[in-house]
């Protein structure tokens, strides 16, 4: 591998074909700018109620199979994220009514437990999520393209 400069992430960039300028980050960092995974996985994900979040939960999960399927870092990464990103945004929607942390005048709210429903969207996200994260292809991929970047630096 090559180094590559880059700002991360770059809507601009094909991450299939440039792995090598994809950083894996903290959280959710890149999902809406990770091409052409963005468009393969958000039309994926949902948490509007359980079935559709049950339905997205399974569909992210089986399209992760597929890219560790295809060795595909990259896409099990952003796989993770879109199963990351259903978890906290479900729990900001389950602790906060309507999703917003601040009222009107700009006042931290104070968090409840009031939608029990998007409580139970965000377990069956993190349940999937734990389950990537513990997956020893997923942590063995991970190492590995770590390891290749460190390498092209040299």
């Amino acid at each position: 591998m090559n180094e590559v400069t880059v700002s991360f992430p770059d809507a601009s960039i094909d991450y299939r074909q440039n792995p090598e300028c994809y950083r894996i980050g903290h959280g959710e960092r890149g999902v809406f700018h990770v091409h052409p995974y963005k468009d393969e996985l958000l039309p994926l994900w949902a948490i509007r109620n359980e079935a559709d979040a049950r339905q997205a939960v399974a569909d992210i999960h089986e399209r992760y199979r597929d890219y560790r399927q295809q060795g595909d870092f990259v896409g099990m990464d952003m796989a993770r994220k879109y199963l990351q990103m259903g978890y906290t945004r479900a729990r900001r929607y389950a602790r906060y009514p309507g999703g917003r942390k601040k009222d009107a005048e700009g006042r931290l709210r104070q968090p409840s437990n009031a939608d029990a429903e998007k409580a139970r969207i965000a377990e069956h996200y993190r349940e999937m999520l734990d389950q990537v994260r513990d997956d020893q292809a997923y942590q063995r991929a991970k190492r590995d393209y770590q390891r290749r970047l460190r390498s092209a630096k040299r």
